[in-house]
């Protein structure tokens, strides 16, 4: 039939998109309550611009925007928002209205598309551990005791610990090694929260990684004291109801 021949492929092409979409809604429709709310989350946020607050930063001066990474449908592994929420909320309300923390700015909350992510820096002002060693101070060791109570009361999170310091450290006149020192605040960090609250099957790797990886917001200066920090990486885990 000329001019008219292809007529036919348009309907059908539109019968098809029709019917897959028929499909992917019987398919949504027939999910438990979880994968209905995950895909609700996820148009619900897809677009959202990111503000300073979004995802519950504590304050801190000069705080820099973070990005909300919802990797939903990434893969099996996806992180429940739901509950990262709630330990973040739960790490908001202990340190941020604390009167011991609130001005103490040595800290930083934010979520991945990994898990929630807590930074710990060794201010001069107030630090975590006694100059270049990997001895708590007492401040350090009421943090780390803190942050403990709060992850044991979500016994199902998974916990990575990493150390980091800055470029050039020296301990009277001599040079420190780095390596070692960042790999020793993580495991005393480690102990420090094992020994108080959590269960020793939470913590899943201890790590310390020198200047190896600088804040990108201090890139231009290695040496910067938040380079000096204790890194939580907190996962969901497996989840028992």
């Amino acid at each position: 039939m000329a001019g008219g021949g292809g007529a036919w492929k348009v309907a059908f092409a539109d019968f098809v998109t029709a019917m897959m979409a028929l499909f992917m809604l019987l398919w949504i429709l027939n999910q438990d309550e979880k994968v209905k709310g995950e895909v609700q989350q996820y148009f619900n946020t897809r677009f959202k611009s990111v503000t300073k607050m979004s995802v519950g930063i504590i304050p801190i001066e000069n705080a820099d925007l973070i990005e909300a990474r919802r990797a939903v449908f990434d893969n099996a592994s996806a992180i429940d928002l739901q509950f990262m929420r709630r330990i973040n909320d739960d790490i908001i309300r202990v340190f941020a209205d604390n009167p011991n923390f609130i001005d103490m700015k040595t800290m930083r909350v934010q979520m991945t598309s990994e898990g929630l992510l807590i930074e710990f820096y060794n201010d001069p002002n107030r630090r975590l551990f006694q100059g270049p060693t990997a001895l708590l101070t007492k401040y350090g060791q009421t943090v780390f005791d803190t942050l403990s109570y709060v992850l044991a009361r979500h016994k199902s999170t998974r916990v990575e610990v990493e150390g980091h310091t800055a470029s050039d450290v020296e301990l009277g006149g001599k040079r420190v090694d780095t390596w070692a020192l960042s790999t020793d605040r993580a495991l005393i960090a480690r102990y420090a929260m094992d020994r108080k609250a959590m269960k020793s099957e939470q913590f899943i790797k201890v790590a310390g990684f020198s200047s190896s990886k600088p804040l990108k917001e201090y890139k231009h200066d290695l040496n910067h004291s938040h380079h000096d920090r204790v890194t939580i990486m907190v996962r969901a885990g497996v989840q028992r109801y």
